[in-house]
């Protein structure tokens, strides 16, 4: 048998080594790119970005925006993650990649369904990076917690702007979650602004039914006004993403910390039936899923109906899964770890907001 050559066995020893590596990039990719998110310095230390400035509109992404046949109500709309991470724990004002996403992707999909409702403002804020999303370190908390002053400061701005007439509260994921606080600790208190309160909408985030106060308690019909309608949504038969989202669960304590949702039971209003009940609802009273992702803002996309079935279940809302192109997951890693890139919920959640307005005038009126 031919010997090899010492060439030879460095070649093949580095080809060995090259799969070798190859394949450990395969298995542990996600930790490589989720440790290049991580700002690596605790949060005590670290020094965030400057605050905004709400009196400048170049602090908010919309300000007072409304589209073709806007109604009457004023809304307050609180984005997504959309910043990435990496050396900060919260993202600068006017990141240009970031605010790229939130104009492309988030206000299109989420934000959108309110458009029709009335004017709709949007604030930037300092949001706590996609990594402090994906790990339960008290750093990672601490930054979520953050962003919650920014949101206080940009909706007593807002609010100055509006000082009459009905509102609406709006967000989704990191946005609802501050929302949640914003409800309990500035909102309920204050019976004007209160009275004001068409409903607020905190899309697919877990919130403790212990955290909304008896004033405005989760919506139990669409003929109720001064309520929440909240859920976090997974996929009918996706058990290990449901076990994930109750792992990763946290929710605010009386003291303004996230802590984890343990055994607090989550709030379910599932937004096709505008409602609490647990029953089956059925594809065909899907009002419309759409990926309206690259709209220019005021437009209106096309809505596909009949095609999600829902149901509250323990504490999730379960979906079904359409059967459509334009409902799938894409971009980077890191994108695919933000919040959906279209809206199954888009055609309902246009008619509760007007349905709550209507009820809203009427009382008014009455």
């Amino acid at each position: 048998m031919r010997r090899l050559t010492t060439r030879q066995w460095i070649g093949w020893i580095g080809l060995a080594l090259v799969l070798l590596l190859t394949a450990a990039v395969a298995v542990w990719r996600g930790d490589i790119l989720r440790a290049a998110l991580d700002p690596q310095v605790p949060f005590q230390t670290y020094r965030p970005p400057a605050a905004p400035n709400y009196a400048d509109p170049r602090a908010w992404a919309l300000l007072d925006a409304r589209a073709p046949g806007a109604g009457t109500a004023d809304v307050f709309f609180v984005h997504s993650t959309t910043f990435d991470g990496g050396s900060e724990w919260n993202g600068p004002i006017g990141d240009a990649k970031s605010d790229a996403y939130l104009r492309r992707v988030i206000l299109p999909n989420y934000a959108g369904p309110f458009a029709r409702a009335g004017a709709v403002s949007a604030p930037r804020y300092r949001q706590a990076s996609l990594y402090t999303r994906l790990t339960l370190r008290d750093d990672a908390r601490e930054a979520r917690a953050f962003a919650y002053d920014d949101i206080l400061a940009a909706f007593d701005a807002w609010l100055a702007r509006h000082p009459q007439g009905p509102i609406v509260l709006a967000g989704v994921e990191q946005g609802a979650e501050l929302l949640d606080r914003l409800i309990r600790e500035r909102i309920a208190p204050d019976k004007a602004v209160r009275d004001r309160l068409v409903a607020a909408y905190l899309m697919d985030t877990i919130v403790a039914v212990e955290n909304l106060p008896a004033r405005i308690p989760a919506c139990a019909n669409r003929e109720q006004t001064q309520c929440v309608v909240a859920w976090a949504q997974v996929g009918d038969n996706d058990e290990a993403p449901a076990r994930r989202r109750f792992r990763r669960a946290v929710v605010w304590d009386a003291r303004g910390d996230l802590v984890d949702l343990a055994g607090r039971r989550p709030v379910c209003v599932n937004p096709v039936l505008g409602g609490t009940s647990e029953a089956v609802t059925p594809a065909r009273q899907s009002r419309g899923a759409t990926n309206a992702t690259g709209l220019e803002w005021g437009a209106r996309p096309a809505l596909i109906a009949r095609e999600v079935q829902t149901q509250c279940r323990e504490g999730l809302l379960r979906h079904s899964w359409p059967n459509l192109d334009s409902i799938r997951a894409g971009g980077s890693w890191a994108d695919q770890r933000k919040v959906r890139p279209y809206n199954l919920f888009y055609g309902d959640l246009e008619a509760d907001v007007a349905e709550r307005l209507a009820v809203y005038a009427a009382k008014a009126g009455a």
